[in-house]
């Protein structure tokens, strides 16, 4: 047998045996007469998503959003903004100003210990006073319980001292507003300076004024 001989026949033999195949299995058969060009519009088809679908995906996109939003340094009361601080001293000023906050106001509510931590705060950023917390604080003769310009340190376990580390904290994120946030002066209800200066309101024991 010649060697052309030989290859018509497994040449004939192969072609048999396809036919078979796709006589037996339409579905490949089927997606072999589709051009390449076909394959890929059918396969996109399928992958585009209808208008309902793409409606409710971006509906879910805004929920997710909002979502994320209203949880971000949102509180729904002092007191949680208060619970929800670390009663760590993150740096120099944040332990002046939780200082300030237990020498003069530990014995207030949260909205009075808040009060005074915005006063310090205000006097450090309105130009009339030292430019930082500390400053403030040290300033002579405005505030009674420092020494010969020293910070007395609070016990680090007294429960006071860290819910001041935490109204400090309240204070300098600006996570809640007393009702006296623009105050830059306060004294005792049991003292009468007599100043002439523009009262802002009350908070448990101190008076506020700007």
């Amino acid at each position: 047998m010649s060697f052309s001989f030989r290859a018509a026949i497994i040449a004939a033999t192969t072609l048999t045996f396809a036919a078979g195949i796709g006589a037996t299995a339409p579905g490949v058969a089927g997606e072999a007469e589709k051009t390449p060009v076909q394959a890929i519009n059918e396969a996109a088809a399928e992958q585009v998503p209808t208008m309902g679908e793409s409606l409710a995906a971006l509906d879910a996109d805004d929920a997710i959003t909002e979502d994320s939003e209203s949880d971000s340094a949102t509180y729904a009361t002092l007191a949680a903004a208060v619970a929800a601080q670390d009663a760590i001293a993150d740096d120099a000023e944040h332990n002046c100003l939780a200082i300030g906050v237990y020498y003069e106001s530990k014995g207030e509510p949260l909205e009075g210990q808040l009060a005074v931590a915005e006063v310090i705060l205000n006097r450090a950023k309105s130009g009339r006073f030292p430019a930082s917390v500390c400053g403030v604080l040290t300033q002579r003769g405005q505030f009674s319980f420092v020494r010969n310009g020293r910070l007395p340190q609070p016990p680090a376990s007294a429960r006071a001292w860290k819910t001041a580390l935490a109204v400090a904290q309240v204070a300098r994120d600006d996570a809640w507003d007393s009702r006296v946030s623009n105050a830059l002066f306060f004294h005792a209800r049991y003292v009468s300076p007599g100043w002439r200066r523009a009262r802002v309101g009350s908070v448990g024991n101190h008076i506020f004024y700007r």
